[in-house]
């Protein structure tokens, strides 16, 4: 796995898989302007495995994950007042979540993408300053990680897969990695 989200270790390790984390710091995730945002995070993730080199036996897991309202991307925010500005924006409205995925080998790179939608109630200022004063979701995509308070208090709805939304959609990779004949 090379991933520096403990999120998605904990997904990881929740399908009895051993694996080790390896993470080369400063990859480039830049994209092309003109790429449409729901094949930015599959982009992401294969940019992301094409930056390393494996032996013979090993298995490379790459992810990376966007929020998306409309066709204005969310990432992580810099600081608090950008936190509380994504939320602001969030709330009342339906989301999209995307995660690309890339499984590569020596012999063999296969990748895939899974979207989620989430409906956020209306917050009111006083529960954004909450959570973001209180969980620091600065490293979270939309500022929001959706097993927190946050997801307890403000999601209404949600299509797809709520790991997804966490950043690894596991059932999805687990039936990809039977697919490919992977050891599982």
């Amino acid at each position: 796995m090379a991933s520096n989200s403990p999120r998605r270790r904990e997904l990881l390790a929740g399908l009895g898989l051993s694996y080790e984390v390896r993470v080369i710091d400063g990859i480039d995730e830049s994209y092309p302007s003109n790429l449409p945002v729901t094949e930015i995070p599959l982009f992401i993730s294969q940019k992301k495995a094409n930056a390393y080199s494996l032996a013979d036996s090993e298995l490379l897991i790459t992810a990376d994950t966007i929020v998306c309202l409309g066709n204005h991307v969310l990432g992580k925010p810099k600081d608090k007042a950008e936190a509380c500005q994504m939320l602001a924006m969030l709330s009342g409205h339906t989301h999209h979540v995307i995660t690309g995925v890339t499984i590569k080998t020596t012999e063999w790179v296969h990748s895939f993408s899974c979207t989620s939608d989430v409906t956020f109630a209306q917050l009111t200022e006083e529960e954004i300053n909450h959570y973001v004063n209180n969980y620091h979701p600065f490293d979270k995509a939309g500022a929001y990680g959706i097993q927190e308070w946050i997801g307890y208090i403000g999601v209404t709805r949600l299509e797809g897969s709520y790991f997804n939304v966490m950043g690894l959609p596991v059932q999805r990779l687990y039936s990809e990695l039977k697919k490919l004949n992977v050891k599982i």
